[in-house]
């Protein structure tokens, strides 16, 4: 197991249980970030822009130094970067769009220890089957998706009745490639075993 504490940059509750999941033990200082990145980012580099801010924000208020571990997760369909849904017709709207359609998902990580840095992305393909209006307003009315890019989770009903076919890591559409982050924190904790 690891011996060197790792600090959770993040409020998501999918995170914590995927960590857990995973049995590497943690702690979670929340970030008070936004997500504010610069034009002409790609998706790629937006997303570890905004998850490098949430490690920087989270080193900044500890006194000591563990290792940070911040991610973001961002949904882009057809080029364009689909954010959390502000109310219940931007949710429809989002659920409309990717009815039917094919969508990237793709989570920036950073592992931050002092000035040492390790940072990726990782994407994941998903196709949507046609998703009716009934479908779609039942889901947001029963799990308000709100804290969600593009306004699912894919371990929920609509995931479950909704998704086609993924082509990548399954864990990274619920907001973090939970593999990598092994392989990555072997790599930047030289004493690191899983």
């Amino acid at each position: 197991m690891i011996n060197q504490k790792i600090i959770l940059a993040s409020q998501s509750p999918r995170r914590k249980q995927l960590l857990e999941w995973a049995e590497i033990s943690y702690e979670v200082v929340v970030p008070s970030t936004d997500e504010y990145f610069p034009p002409g980012y790609s998706p790629e580099e937006a997303a570890i822009f905004i998850a490098r801010n949430k490690a920087l924000n989270v080193k900044e208020r500890l006194t000591e130094s563990p290792v940070i571990l911040a991610a973001d997760t961002m949904v882009v369909l057809d080029d364009h970067i689909i954010g959390k849904p502000v109310h219940r017709e931007d949710a429809v709207s989002m659920l409309l769009a990717l009815s039917g359609a094919v969508h990237k998902v793709i989570t920036g990580v950073v592992l931050l220890q002092g000035e040492k840095e390790l940072a990726f992305s990782d994407t994941t393909i998903v196709e949507f089957y046609p998703l009716s209006v009934e479908q779609i307003e039942y889901y947001i009315e029963k799990y308000r998706p709100y804290d969600k890019a593009g306004a699912y989770a894919i371990q929920e009903w609509i995931g479950v009745i909704g998704i086609k076919r993924i082509d990548g890591d399954f864990y990274n559409v619920m907001g973090l490639p939970v593999s990598k982050v092994i392989h990555a924190l072997e790599r930047f904790i030289p004493s690191y075993t899983p």
